[in-house]
Parts: C-alpha cells; structure tokens; sequence
C-alpha cells in the first residue's frame, strides 16, 4: 500500500500531542490529529479525570475542537498511544471514540492507527464499526 504524505503528516502530529496528555490515572498517552475536508487539522489528547467518567478520549477532544469550530466534514484522523507515551503497539479507538466518528463521518472515513510515520495501518471506518448506528437511523423518526 502506498504510503500518503497527508497520513505521515497527521501521524507526526498525533506522535506530537503526546506530551500534553494529562493521563495520571492510567498512565496511558494518547495523542489523535484529524483532517478535515478543507484542509484543516485539529488534535487532540486524552484527559483524564479522577472520577473516571469525565475522562475525555484524545480523538473526541480533536472532534469536539473541531466540531466547536464549526467543522463537520472530515476525512481522516490518525491516533497513536501507550503505556507512558511509548507506542509500541497500534491504539485504536474505544466504542464511544467510534460511535462519535460515525456521528459525523461517512463508511469511507480512514482511521490510521500507527506505531510511528512509517509503521501503521489504515483502516476504514465500515471496517473497525460494523453495522453500526448511525444519525440516519435517527432522521424522521418519531419518539415511540
């Protein structure tokens, strides 16, 4: 598979976001990059809480920054992690990480999940969220 420069571009970024994880908790760093349609990168990391549930994921906080701003169409987004920022294994998104993927982006989304710029897959988001609920499901629907 040939090797894009606009993933390297959002792995470097991601590798970059490292160093502001606030993960105290788990220890586990998480950094995300994503690229939005009309060019325009957000990144984000996770925070973590300690009372667990307010924990925000690196990859919902670019959304949400994202989303914030007024963005809503996307193309990619690249999620490096691990133990104490070492990325020794590929860090793929939660569920909930997911399901805000699918809120916003089509079957054809690409997730890059890496190690470092040249060690990485790129998965779409149809492969890692099968069958998944999506707001079409929602569009006209009345509460039952």
């Amino acid at each position: 598979m040939e090797r894009s420069e606009y993933e390297k571009s959002l792995i470097e970024k991601a590798l970059g976001m490292l160093r502001f994880s606030y993960a105290p908790y788990s220890n586990y760093f998480v950094g995300a990059a994503l690229l939005c349609s009309d060019g325009k990168v957000y990144t984000g990391c996770n925070i973590e809480n300690a009372a667990f549930s307010p924990t925000n994921c690196a990859e919902r906080t670019a959304f949400f920054k994202a989303v914030s701003e007024g963005e809503k169409d996307f193309v990619a987004v690249a999620v490096v992690g691990g133990p104490h920022g070492r990325t020794d294994g590929y860090c793929a998104p939660c569920g909930v990480c997911r399901q805000v993927m699918r809120e916003f982006c089509g079957d054809d989304f690409k997730i890059i999940l890496a190690k470092s710029v040249s060690d990485y897959k790129v998965f779409t988001l149809a492969e890692i969220l099968p069958q998944s609920f999506n707001p079409q499901d929602q569009i006209g629907k009345s509460p039952d």
